[in-house]
Formats: C-alpha cells, structure tokens, sequence
C-alpha cells in the first residue's frame, strides 16, 4: 500500500518560489514601466522545461553565479501564472478573462509546457468557442506554421471546421485584411471551401489592396506600377483561385479590371473558353470546389435544441403546414437542423448574419432573459448578408410566436398580415447592432453593444397605434426591451 500527498508536495514547492535564499536564476519579463524580476531555481526550471533547459546551458553566470533571462516578450501576468504552475502544478483560470486564458496558452507553448498548453488549448476549443469565431484572424494568424504542424492541432482542427462551413466568418471578420499571407494560402488551397470562386476572387483582392495602403481609392486612378505592386502581393495566391469556374457575366464585371495581374496566357484562355468552350486551354485548369448542402448536421451526442422540445417542434411544424390541428409527436413531418446556437457561436448580430447566410426555410428561436418567454420567427425566405441597404422582404408565409412554457399557458401564433413587409433585412453596415428582423420590429434580436444577452434592446413591438401592425397580433404582453439568455437557429427539413 502507497500513500499519495501530492497536495502538501504542491504547497511545499509553491513556498519554495518564494524562497529568495538560494536561487540562481533570474527572469526578467515585461517592458519599460511593466518591467518585473522574478527568481527562480535552475534545477526546478530543467526538469520542468526542456526551454529552460537550453536556455540555462547557454547563459553566462555572472559574479554572484547567477543566470539571467530576458523574455520581454511575456507579461508580467501571465509570467506570474506560469512560475506558479511550474512550482506547484496549479493554474487557476477562474474570473480571468478569455484574451489572457489564449496569451497564457501560447507562452506555455514557447516555454515548451506541453501538458499547459494542451490543457488551455482543450478548454478554449470545448469552453470558448465564441470567442474563438470572433477572433478568428488573431488566433489562427498565431498557431498557424507549417513547420510547427504538430502544435495547436485541436484549434487547428477547429478552425479547418470552421473555414470550411463558415468561410464568411473568416472574410467578413473585422481583422481579415492582418491575416498572414501563409494563413491565406492555406485557405485557398481547401477543394471544399464553401463559397462560391468569385467571392473568393473579390476577398484576395480586397486582402492585396488592404497590404498596400497607398492605392489611389479609385480604381481608374490604378496606375500600370499599382497593378504591377498588387500582382507582386499576390503572386502566391493567385494560381490557387479557380478561373476556369467563373461565370463569364463575372469574369467580365469582376476580373476584367485587374486583368493586368494575370498572365496574359490565363486571360486568353478565359476568352478562348467563352468563345470556344471546347477546345483545350493552355492554362492549368483547377477543379472545381466541392460545394456541399447548405444544411448543417446535428451535433454528436447534443439535444437538437435546448430551448424547445418535441411539443414545441410539433406545434411549430403545424404552423408551417398551416394545419388546424397540432402534429402528434410521432408524426412531426419535419427534423430541425441546427445553423447556429447562440451559446456555442456567440450572440453577435453579425454572427448571425454570417452563419445563416444563404440558408432558406429557417426558424430563429430565443430564451428571454427573467422570464419563461420562448419567442420565434419562421422565415421561408433565404437570409442574405450582401445588402448594401436595409430593405423589407415580401412573402406571405412568415410568422412569429410565443410558446407554452413554464408560467406561459398558451402559444401564440401571428401571421404575417402585411406580406410587402414580412422581414426586415439590414445592410452590412448594420448587422453589427441589427440580427434577424420579423415586420416592423414584431420580433427583433438587437444590441448597442453587439450581444444580445447585454443591454435590453430586443424587441417585440406591436405599434397597431401607429398603423404598423405587420403581423396579426402581438406575441408579447409588452414593448419593454429585454435581453435573451441563448437563441437558435434551425433549418426546417423535411424528414
């Protein structure tokens, strides 16, 4: 028989830090003002990183035999973390904020804590998903190295995920333009990337004019070096896009003007190809990407949804069919596939613009905050982010509700009575505060703050006073503002 005490060892060694009697290194982290020392023992650091290891082998002692380090590249914070894990095996993760948990994970990787990294790694990708599709160029601009492919592999995994399903996610992101230039290549090279070649043709383009801030704004204004300096940029991305799966509309509206970054053999085989479409081309000719379903598949071992249950879909399902009477359980014609969960894919309005995208047929759930309220929309019409201005979606099947569910007795089904004004789609210039708009704000997901659990600024309105009444009735006792605890986006299929 053994016995284990681990947790007195840990506390042992975690006053051992704090021993300033016979240490013999010195760290020095942090710059300027934030510039801090911290001591430290050469035996502990060695056989707890194989880092310090080569570092301490290389490093002079000086007259009182002791080594210094320098990493003004780390924090002071996250050093703090770091020099406490190594002495007593802890990390407390709890209140810190989501940036710092990631900044923690790299340092681990560089000081080679394998066990660290991983760890926080794990968390992130099971834990902070959100905030890791939000920061998605700062993130994957840091663990993406081809000649580290064995480092970050579950972000990797994530991101290839994510790139592949949600590529607007990556392009339209705030910060696409910073994206490494390998980051970007590695993108273009996926055969299943799932959007279509001429928007990935106008997003390399948009990337290369951003690495060259001086352009002239007008494209007339290009002179023959601007175009010459953008081929340059580009040299490594544009054999990867798919001419040759262009439509000719497109090749004349949208690469006709860069014409000069291509090849003069590319550009004549593109004409050779509309004019004579087959006859071989000189050009090597890519396949075409492998363009999926648009309908995402449920979850591995998740609850198709959790807010709603098999009575809700049934009720739900009734409604789309206009039946008089709700659907038994065990005959609900439709299956509900999951687009996006707040929760799990953050509650930005731009989020939603981005996963929804293009997918047509869909049901928006949400939890109000404080209350029992389940509130929704059903929109047969297809979502779509590309509009440059805010304008109203006609169709004559939208509807909204309120369910049954906890203190609230009875559904509430409202049609929409003014079919000009069903859905309220914003431009891009909105989609930042604005998310899915049912009528004249009869059910609207908003935020000030782009979180639409934050600042009450959803809304259920039902201004009949002023004549806007776009739906048959209000599916709330109020027009008080709220917030929402976590909302769905489903796609209605039929089973």
């Amino acid at each position: 028989m053994s016995f284990s005490f681990f947790d007195k060892l840990s506390q042992d060694y975690s006053e051992l830090l704090n021993d300033k009697k016979e240490y013999n290194v010195v760290i020095e982290v942090d710059k300027e003002e934030n510039k801090k020392s911290f001591t430290s023992h050469s035996v502990v650091l060695r056989y707890r990183s194989t880092y310090f290891t080569k570092e301490i082998e290389n490093i002079a002692t000086n007259e009182n035999h002791v080594k210094t380090i320098h990493k003004p590249n780390i924090s002071t914070q996250i050093f703090e973390t770091i020099l406490k894990y190594v002495y007593s095996g802890i990390v407390n993760i709890e209140n810190i904020e989501t940036k710092i948990i990631y900044e923690l994970m790299i340092v681990a990787n560089e000081l080679e804590f394998e066990e660290l990294s991983e760890k926080l790694e794990s968390y992130l990708v099971e834990s902070k998903a959100s905030w890791l599709r939000t920061y998605f160029s700062r993130v994957y601009h840091s663990i993406f190295d081809s000649n580290r492919c064995n480092e970050f592999k579950y972000l990797k995994r994530f991101y290839n995920d994510i790139i592949t399903k949600h590529p607007n996610l990556i392009f339209e992101s705030e910060d696409f333009t910073s994206l490494q230039e390998a980051a970007l290549i590695s993108i273009l090279e996926k055969n299943n990337l799932q959007l279509e070649e001429i928007k990935i043709w106008d997003y390399v383009i948009k990337w290369g004019i951003a690495q060259n801030s001086s352009f002239p704004k007008n494209l007339e204004e290009w002179s023959e070096e601007n175009f010459k300096t953008l081929k340059t940029t580009l040299q490594q991305c544009l054999p990867l896009i798919r001419y040759f799966h262009i439509s000719e509309k497109d090749i004349w509206e949208k690469l006709k003007p860069y014409r000069n970054i291509l090849s003069m053999q590319l550009w004549d085989d593109l004409n050779q190809k509309i004019i004579f479409p087959n006859q071989p081309v000189k050009s090597l000719v890519l396949p075409e990407r492998i363009i999926s379903n648009p309908e995402l598949p449920q979850r591995i071992n998740e609850r198709i949804s959790t807010i709603i249950n098999e009575e809700h879909i049934a009720e739900i399902s009734s409604w789309i069919d206009r039946k008089s009477t709700i659907y038994s359980l065990t005959n609900i014609p439709y299956k509900l596939q999951l687009i996006l969960r707040g929760s799990k894919d953050g509650f930005q309005p731009k989020t939603f613009w981005n996963m929804c995208n293009g997918h047509a047929g869909t049901v928006v759930i949400a939890k109000v905050a404080g209350t029992d309220e389940i509130l929704g929309g059903y929109n047969p019409l297809a979502w779509d982010n590309s509009k440059t201005q805010e304008t109203y979606m006609k169709t004559n099947d939208s509807f909204i509700f309120s369910l049954k569910n906890g203190n609230i007795q009875n559904s509430i089904l409202s049609r929409v009575k003014n079919k000009s004004c069903a859905l309220y789609y914003y431009g891009s210039d909105k989609q930042k505060t604005f998310g899915p708009c049912f009528g004249g704000s009869e059910f609207l997901l908003q935020s000030n703050v782009s979180e639409f659990t934050k600042d009450k600024r959803c809304l259920c309105l039902f201004l009949n006073h002023l004549g806007f009444d776009f739906y048959e009735k209000s599916i709330r006792k109020t027009n008080a503002g709220f917030s929402i605890i976590d909302y769905e986006v489903f796609k209605i299929a039929k089973k």
